[in-house]
């Protein structure tokens, strides 16, 4: 299977059914796409974005996320439910009169009945569990009130007992095979085809998201409940198996066809809080690997990442040719007179020499309505380019750097191949990978090496691929391996037979939710669970409807990428083949294209997109009265500068490619082939530091197959490059002296990583298949020959003939067997 970005999802997937397709509302037309680029002028000056990057958005806003508005009306289903319930087993009393006896035993009682055969009731209980979960609002004054009860009700629920029921109901709705080969047959969806597993996923997405929220003032026992459900849900207790993989299978089960009707949103989204729960975000990240290299003896990291780029500064972007024409322009009419070099602007020769006539460049330039971009140059080339400089106000005077924000790191290969090309130079042999020797060579390369082993770094996977060498080289005398059993082991082991299958769907399912794609009867249709039975007749409707399709697809992409960048860094940590393997797969089932297909698109546009009904939202919209929703409020849409969930999913999907592309020159040149830079260059336009720092990385390991022409054109881009990127000490990649890029190399590269990578599940994982050389031997004559061995049938039959012809009619020796 192919998902390369040659090949249209349907966008979201529109339904197959005509009439629904013609209700909704036309993107084309722009009934409901809003350009916020072009409602304020504050944005067209592109101001820097106040974005702090974390594991999730606020806590209210990962709640929200997890209905669509189309679901607005069960909120009140489920407290008609929950009081129906209520009131049967108990007085009319509220049930924050409760006291914490009364509130258990009406949990356990709601716990019975889903153990009851009628599907009807069922439903009916798993919606008073849902309205407990959802901190039984009706009762409460305010979103903060909601939310204490939301995690006193969570608690209590998971404390009775209420997760693993919720599982067990779970499998059996995923093996409705009724449910399925009903919803296959239709010829178009909706909300109402799941909504048993609907209740069902948020219920434990509330549980999982509520619980992994750490608050000082929890109580200690609700502290060793988080802890305790934290070790069950990345263990193997639910269903034999971590619940990640189980939601894994109903991936790949909708993305067969065989189960159209999952609501996808949900199941990716649990699958997400259930993998950063279990294995924990970027700061137990970062824990994980100090521990690692202590461990290991290694030095600890020069610096601390995550510190480091949160205090980093965004950069103003490369203008655009338009944008220094218009300003060319402006200035002759205020009669300036100074002279503009324009061979060194990188505008002027904007062109790309691997991209002919590209207008789709042009086309968003002139959309983006960046036209009072300054041109401002970066410090280190302002007196180069620039010589009178342009009077600026002090607020906004460009501050020299103090010093590069990255301490320079430098590879063992890297020492041995200076070495060896200072040898041939010099002396006339090379000794391989001895590095300490310098005898013969000038003082100067003496100091040169000294330099590079002050900042030579090992990371913890050349130590891994080390042991796994030397446990290949010698399988009896290496010994038994030592592996940790812990939560990113069991996720592996349980995820590795069908791995590529799983990496295949979630692109699959990126790529009919991204803005690129579009429309096509055969794709996987995605808006299951956001479509109401009820298509709107209302041109207000109408527009609701797009800003949840547009809604929804957002929340999806955010969902896998998340899911994708942590499985890679919790891999690439617990063990470096378990992470090239996930990554192999991806680059198979060309994520790469697909990364790139994404981002060819206005992106400031997408970035700064207001697809939100902040009314709509929970808890908000189930603790205050709704006000008439009106075309111009939805057109409003809310004030924020710009939109959380989708600058997240593009610098997680930015940090992807990184993953995928880094010390990789097979899936470097992919970057090049696929005209990468014009496409990442547009992506600078976004004035935020940690996603510019991304793109320039993409842009650093292929600027050397670029060609010179390139980088003369762009040297802001390098020169941002150079001030914001982590240099290594001998990296050529500003002048494309390059001696690894062979190019008939590349394929022989992967072949062997292949091999590599098999060798080490083969061993470690494979046990049917070991090798007999390597078995023990039993030598003691008694037990060989008492032991039982079947014999067949027809060997049985003619045991007489096979006596003559084997015993009986050979002659032996007996003094030399004797012997």
């Amino acid at each position: 299977m192919d998902v390369s970005g040659n090949h249209s999802g349907n966008g979201g997937g529109l339904p197959v059914n005509n009439r629904q397709r013609a209700m909704l509302p036309n993107k084309s037309r722009g009934e409901f796409t809003r350009n916020p680029r072009k409602d304020s002028e504050g944005m067209s000056e592109s101001p820097d974005l106040e974005f702090e990057y974390a594991d999730t958005d606020k806590w209210a806003a990962e709640l929200s996320e997890l209905y669509s508005y189309t679901e607005g009306p069960e909120f009140a289903l489920n407290r008609k439910c929950f009081e129906e319930e209520f009131r049967t087993h108990v007085s009319d009393k509220k049930w924050t009169d409760l006291d914490e006896a009364q509130h258990r035993a009406h949990a356990m009682r709601l716990l019975d009945g889903l153990e009851v055969i009628a599907r009807e009731k069922r439903l009916k209980v798993a919606r008073a569990i849902l309205y407990m979960a959802q901190g039984t609002f009706a009762e409460c004054s305010s979103e903060a009130e909601v939310q204490h009860w939301m995690r006193y009700n969570i608690f209590l629920l998971l404390d009775v007992g209420t997760f693993s029921a919720l599982v067990e109901l779970l499998n059996m709705e995923i093996d409705n095979s009724a449910a399925c080969s009903s919803a296959v047959r239709k010829p178009a969806i909706s909300l109402a085809d799941s909504t048993d597993l609907r209740v069902l996923l948020n219920i434990m997405y509330l549980i999982v998201e509520t619980i992994q929220q750490d608050d000082p003032t929890d109580r200690p026992e609700w502290k060793i409940i988080r802890e305790t459900f934290r070790a069950e849900l990345g263990s193997s207790l639910f269903n034999n198996e971590p619940i990640s993989v189980m939601l894994f299978g109903m991936v790949t089960k909708f993305c067969s066809g065989h189960a159209p009707h999952f609501p996808m949103k949900k199941v990716l989204l649990l699958l997400w809080k259930s993998i950063l729960f279990t294995l924990g975000g970027f700061e137990q990240l970062q824990s994980i690997k100090v521990r690692k290299r202590e461990e290991l003896g290694l030095p600890p990291l020069p610096e601390d990442c995550i510190r480091v780029i949160r205090s980093m500064r965004a950069a103003s972007p490369p203008a655009s040719a338009s944008d220094l024409i218009e300003q060319q322009q402006k200035r002759a009419r205020r009669e300036h007179k100074a002279l503009i070099k324009q061979d060194n602007l990188d505008a002027f020769n904007e062109k790309d020499p691997y991209k002919a006539d590209d207008s789709r460049e042009d086309e968003d330039d002139s959309d983006d309505n960046d036209n009072s971009l300054e041109a401002e140059t970066f410090p280190l080339e302002r007196d180069e380019v620039m010589p009178p400089p342009i009077p600026h106000p002090p607020s906004e005077r460009v501050s020299f750097p103090k010093g590069l924000p990255w301490a320079p790191k430098v590879r063992e290969k890297d020492i041995e191949n200076f070495l060896e090309s200072s040898r041939s130079k010099f002396i006339g042999y090379t000794l391989g990978s001895d590095t300490d020797t310098v005898v013969g060579l000038p003082r100067p390369i003496h100091e040169s090496i000294k330099t590079l082993k002050q900042h030579k770094y090992v990371s913890i996977a050349e130590i891994q691929i080390a042991k796994e060498e030397e446990f290949q080289k010698t399988p009896l005398s290496g010994g038994e391996e030592e592996v940790e059993m812990c939560a990113t082991e069991l996720l592996y082991q349980g995820i590795l037979p069908s791995l590529p299958q799983y990496m295949i769907a979630l692109l699959k399912i990126l790529l009919a939710a991204a803005p690129t794609s579009k429309a096509k009867t055969d794709s996987i249709n995605i808006l299951a669970d956001v479509l109401p039975e009820e298509m709107p007749t209302t041109v207000l409707q109408s527009m609701k409807l797009g800003v949840d399709v547009n809604r929804h697809k957002e929340i999806i992409v955010k969902a896998i990428s998340a899911i994708l960048l942590l499985l890679l860094k919790h891999f690439k940590l617990n063990h470096i083949y378990q992470f090239e393997y996930m990554a192999q797969h991806l680059v198979f089932a060309n994520c790469i294209p697909l990364i790139l297909k994404f981002f060819n698109q206005n992106i400031m546009s997408y970035i700064t997109a207001k697809n939100s009904i902040s009314v709509l939202d929970f808890p908000h919209c189930v603790v205050h009265e709704l006000p008439e929703l009106t075309a111009e409020s939805l057109e409003a849409g809310d004030n924020n500068q710009f939109c959380w969930r989708n600058l997240f999913s593009c610098i997680n999907l930015l940090r992807i490619l990184n993953k995928l592309t880094k010390w990789k020159h097979s899936r470097t040149m992919m970057l090049v082939v696929f005209k990468s830079a014009p496409i990442l260059k547009r992506a600078l336009k976004v004035k935020q530091a940690m996603m510019q720092l991304y793109v320039l990385k993409l842009l650093k390991v292929q600027t050397k197959y670029l060609g010179r022409q390139w980088r003369k054109s762009n040297m802001k881009t390098m020169s941002a490059i150079y001030q914001k990127v982590r240099h290594r000490l001998n990296d050529d990649w500003a002048y494309g002296n390059d001696l690894d890029a062979r190019p008939w190399d590349f394929q022989a590269e992967e072949c062997a990583l292949r091999a590599n990578i098999e060798r080490f599940n083969s061993r470690r994982y494979d046990k049917s298949h070991i090798n007999p050389d390597f078995l023990p031997v039993d030598n003691c004559l008694q037990s060989v020959l008492g032991q039982r061995v079947d014999l067949p049938e027809d060997f049985q039959m003619n045991y007489d003939l096979w006596l003559e012809r084997e015993v009986f009619s050979k002659p032996i020796s007996w003094e030399e067997l004797l012997q």
